[in-house]
């Protein structure tokens, strides 16, 4: 099977969308030929192969690392449109595989207009109406009428959580969406033999409101009692407000802003740390999480979609409802002062990927899903 995948995000560009995208693209390259096409980014290679994945890079106007804006993503979906009008005719694809119904799934929609190729939808969050209503609201009313559009021509579309599912289903009840949780790599993250005495904060991602760090301030300002430090590797629009709290709060010598990491820095930081605290306030299924469980971490997250799914309550950390400070600092109490507990949840934690959240077994539902476009079409 020859599969075209398309994301405008691809690491290091991104987040946990386009570490999905890779991980994914490593492992049904194992059996299929693979392109992904993606934008380029600083002195990234325009056209390289990576684990068996032949990757092209369009100029799409990317300024930021870590996110995109409207006229960007206008700008991938017409260099991207043109790159591969030209690239099917070399390639000639059995499936395109289009992370986010915009702007990926626009480019595949037009591919199939013109070439009949079917594709897959692979809803990510920021593509689907209602998700950060308080970022999002007007992009999603204007956009709207080209989801339907570009889901309903789609041979499938997949939500990778169930609170997505059911915020997909409250846009378009007329298609039936399955689930395929996120995966995460298990030789590239594992738990190792940590110091449990002090209490080690960690928290990763993007420094924005959607993220909730400004509710975590608050909670850890009320337990400045105990002994404990947090580290946050990310940056964003956030990073003032969040310095300023901590300077307010008389917290800032605890708390260590590291930046954006790369891949290996990050699996140390995992390793560093005994605790993953992850308050946002809206998810698809985060990435970070799955890394911190399978790095052997005990999480405290907010109960919203995608956490819901992953944490076990009590077993594996802790889940609290989101805009709630007092239940966030009572949850985190217990973990603080416990050593033992928070090993117990970590071994906890990494059995449960284990289990359920291997990229190997994600891939195997998508390979099926794309054969049976495939096999549809046929």
């Amino acid at each position: 099977m020859k599969i075209l995948l398309l994301n405008s995000e691809y690491p290091p560009i991104g987040g946990g969308a386009g570490n999905a995208s890779a991980n994914l693209a490593r492992l049904l390259a194992r059996n299929n030929e693979v392109f992904l096409l993606t934008s380029h980014f600083g002195d990234q290679p325009r056209d390289e192969n990576c684990d068996g994945v032949r990757i092209l890079r369009v100029s799409a106007l990317r300024r930021k690392v870590d996110r995109s804006n409207v006229i960007e993503q206008l700008a991938f979906i017409a260099a991207a449109s043109f790159r591969t009008l030209n690239l099917v005719r070399q390639f000639k694809p059995d499936v395109t595989l289009a992370f986010f119904g915009l702007p990926s799934g626009a480019v595949a929609w037009l591919l199939k207009k013109i070439y009949g190729i079917p594709y897959v939808v692979s809803l990510r969050g920021g593509d689907v109406p209602g998700f950060r209503p308080y970022d999002f609201k007007l992009y999603h009313k204007i956009a709207a009428p080209f989801l339907h559009v570009i889901w309903h021509d789609a041979s499938a579309v997949i939500a990778n959580s169930k609170g997505l599912h059911d915020l997909a289903t409250a846009f378009d009840s007329t298609i039936e969406i399955p689930i395929v949780p996120n995966g995460v790599d298990l030789e590239k993250f594992s738990a190792p033999a940590r110091d449990w005495s002090a209490p080690r904060l960690l928290s990763v991602g993007r420094l924005v409101y959607q993220k909730g760090l400004d509710l975590a301030m608050r909670a850890l300002a009320d337990l400045k009692d105990l002994s404990w430090t947090w580290t946050i590797a990310g940056d964003g629009s956030q990073m003032e407000t969040l310095q300023s709290m901590a300077n307010e709060f008389g917290i800032a010598d605890r708390i260590h802003f590291i930046g954006w990491q790369s891949a290996a820095q990050l699996k140390e930081q995992y390793r560093a740390a005994n605790i993953f605290l992850f308050p946002s306030r809206h998810e698809g299924m985060p990435n970070a999480v799955l890394e911190a469980m399978a790095s052997g971490l005990p999480v405290v997250a907010t109960r919203i979609a995608g956490n819901e799914e992953l944490v076990v309550n009590g077993e594996t950390g802790a889940l609290v409802p989101t805009e709630d400070v007092d239940s966030l600092r009572e949850s985190l109490r217990p973990l603080l002062v416990d050593a033992k507990m928070r090993e117990r949840m970590g071994r906890a934690s990494r059995q449960r990927v284990e289990q359920s959240f291997s990229w190997d077994r994600v891939a195997e539902q998508y390979r099926k899903i794309l054969e049976e476009a495939v096999r549809t079409r046929a």
